[in-house]
């Protein structure tokens, strides 16, 4: 029941880390290698994928070093690898189809989260994008003025990567 709760915890404690390090980090000085997943992709990964092996690396240290006694070490690491599963599933699948996942949401949490998510694409550079979360959606209409306030001096915008791929996601955006 502990181990449970530990792994549950973790994976929210992800959401969090993972929206500041997605803002501060990958946005900030990590844009080097994040800067691959907000341009068309050429092949089947980006430099950007760096980030997913060196937290894969953190959460199988975890899980080795937890099973070598120092507990609670193997909880955390096995809920870092949900969190990557669930990573895995709604970005990389829902949201950017990288693996033949072709439903397209049309209602709900999961419409909203395609959305905010394909919102944050819609700024061709590194600043004033919004929705920095990969679980976590803020309300489409949130995202949709914070964009509108942030264009006002902004450069090097383009419209929303709905409206660049994706096929049949024209509009989704909108809600349409």
């Amino acid at each position: 029941m502990v181990e449970t709760l530990i792994v549950l915890v973790t994976v929210v404690a992800m959401e969090v880390f993972s929206v500041y390090a997605h803002k501060y980090i990958m946005h900030g000085w990590g844009w080097g290698w994040h800067k691959s997943h907000h341009e068309p992709r050429t092949g089947w990964f980006e430099r950007n994928d760096l980030y997913a092996i060196v937290f894969a690396g953190l959460a199988i240290v975890l899980i080795a070093l937890g099973t070598r006694g120092m507990w609670p070490l193997q909880w955390i690491g096995a809920g870092m690898t949900a969190y990557g599963a669930l990573y895995f599933i709604a970005h990389d699948g829902l949201v950017h189809r990288r693996w033949p996942l072709r439903y397209l949401p049309r209602k709900g949490y999961l419409k909203r989260l395609y959305q905010a998510h394909r919102l944050h694409h819609a700024v061709g550079s590194k600043d004033g994008c919004v929705s920095f979360g990969f679980l976590y959606a803020p309300p489409v209409a949130v995202l949709k003025q914070q964009l509108k306030r942030g264009r006002s001096g902004a450069t090097g915008s383009k419209p929303p990567l709905a409206t660049q791929s994706a096929p049949g996601a024209q509009g989704e955006v909108d809600g349409q």
